[in-house]
């Protein structure tokens, strides 16, 4: 009998650490595997932070032929004004068009180009009577005027446009012209989510 015990002792012993070397191969197989995944991973993404870098000195390179700004402002700081006399509007204008941002007074989206760049520029505020609630009363010939601290740029409206939210192609980024494109949710009135924008478009007006 004691022998029977002994073995069945043994027996349960040697399955015990059976199964703690087995449990050992499965914790380093799966450390090898993630590991590997995770250098794969970093490769990746110093991969992509490379592309990113190449491409952002590539577009400075470019650049150098345009008008640039030598320094640019802050996000979120305020650079300058916009007034549009037709509908006695005066508003601050920053860097940036987050809701923060909104809440104080017009944003310029970020990817657009400063005024006297000679690309599209791209402002925003909300409908509110305190910002753009009469912007849809602006008319093609209304005069825009934006003042910033490193100078004063004349606009004429030549269009405007209600477009949905989804038409990203009519607020086009590009550097052939400067284009000031103004804009607001569409209708002005009424709650809730709008799926429209009423669109300004104006065009720099040269020195005299």
């Amino acid at each position: 009998m004691q022998d029977n015990f002994a073995k069945i002792g043994k027996a349960a012993i040697i399955s015990i650490i059976v199964a703690l070397l087995f449990s050992l191969i499965v914790v380093v197989a799966i450390k090898v595997a993630v590991g590997d995944k995770i250098k794969l991973a970093m490769s990746l993404i110093n991969s992509m932070s490379m592309q990113a870098t190449e491409t952002k000195q590539e577009e400075i390179v470019m650049s150098t032929e345009k008008n640039r700004l030598e320094t640019y402002p802050a996000f979120g700081t305020k650079y300058g004004t916009i007034e549009i006399d037709s509908i006695n509007l005066k508003l601050p204008v920053y860097r940036g068009d987050t809701n923060e941002i909104l809440r104080v007074g017009v944003g310029q989206f970020d990817g657009s180009y400063f005024p006297g760049e000679g690309g599209s520029i791209i402002y925003a505020a909300h409908n509110t009577a305190k910002f753009f609630r009469n912007l849809p009363t602006v008319k093609v010939g209304d005069k825009i005027k934006i003042t910033t601290d490193y100078g004063e740029f004349n606009y004429k409206v030549y269009d405007t446009q209600v477009i949905h939210m989804s038409e990203e192609e009519k607020l086009p980024i590009q550097d052939e012209e400067e284009i000031l494109m103004v804009y607001t949710c569409y209708p002005v009135t009424g709650v809730g989510h709008k799926t429209h924008r009423f669109v300004v478009y104006a065009e720099l007006l040269e020195e005299e």
